[in-house]
């Protein structure tokens, strides 16, 4: 399942730039002019990735890095700094203001690619068989077992492991063909609607403990499993 990166970036022709190089190299991603337009994004579907331009209008990219690293929900995005600023004391801000990497202007988009590629292998998920916890839902892919604070849970096999997907994947909405690809496998000839008859069979099984509220529908796009009301 491709990664997804947000583009923030208030220059049209870097962004246009930007989305054809992500595209190349097989990412989904989603621009935004301004830190409006990129909060409502984040809202919408959490990225992997963010690429944040330092001089943007209104809110600047420094100050909106360390607004993310200030929120439960984002902290752990990882941030690629892009700015025209190649002083070293300027990288030594950026970095310290919560930036995990730093690009001047103008970059090669090869290398920018190589570093987002670098940076998703270091942050992201390093231990397929660790065991996942949501609100007292844990999940153990070791043992194939899910418990409800303490309590066995009962689950098919393929409801096991869209569960295991969205639980490692959460806060971010999942269309039916990439919770195809996610769970069943980009080689796997099923109809789409099938995802659903798991997502029921899924939520069924959540509901003695409440916990079916977590799986959400989000319309005309997908599902997403979230924490929050």
């Amino acid at each position: 399942m491709p990664a997804r990166i947000l583009v923030v970036e208030d220059e049209s022709a870097i962004r246009e730039m930007l989305a054809l190089a992500l595209d190349q190299a097989g990412f989904e991603h989603v621009s935004a002019a301004d830190t409006h337009e990129a909060q409502a994004a984040i809202l919408a579907a959490l990225p992997d990735l963010i690429l944040l331009d330092w001089m943007l209008p209104g809110v600047s990219g420094i100050d909106y890095a360390r607004k993310l690293r200030g929120d439960k929900l984002t902290r752990d995005i990882p941030i690629v700094m892009l700015t025209a600023r190649a002083q070293e004391e300027d990288k030594v801000r950026g970095l310290d203001t919560g930036a995990d990497d730093y690009l001047t202007k103008p970059f090669s988009t090869r290398e920018l690619i190589a570093r987002i590629k670098a940076l998703l292998r270091r942050t992201a998920p390093h231990a397929v068989e660790q065991r996942v916890e949501v609100d007292g839902l844990t999940l153990d892919p070791v043992t194939h077992r899910v418990q409800v604070n303490g309590k066995a849970l009962d689950l098919g096999p393929m409801e096991f492991r869209l569960l295991h997907f969205f639980m490692t994947h959460p806060e971010r909405v999942h269309s039916r063909a990439r919770l195809l690809d996610g769970v069943w496998g980009r080689d796997s000839y099923i109809e789409e609607r099938t995802v659903d008859v798991h997502i029921l069979r899924l939520r069924k099984a959540l509901t003695p403990s409440g916990h079916d509220r977590l799986i959400q529908t989000v319309r005309s796009a997908g599902y997403r499993l979230s924490v929050r009301d």
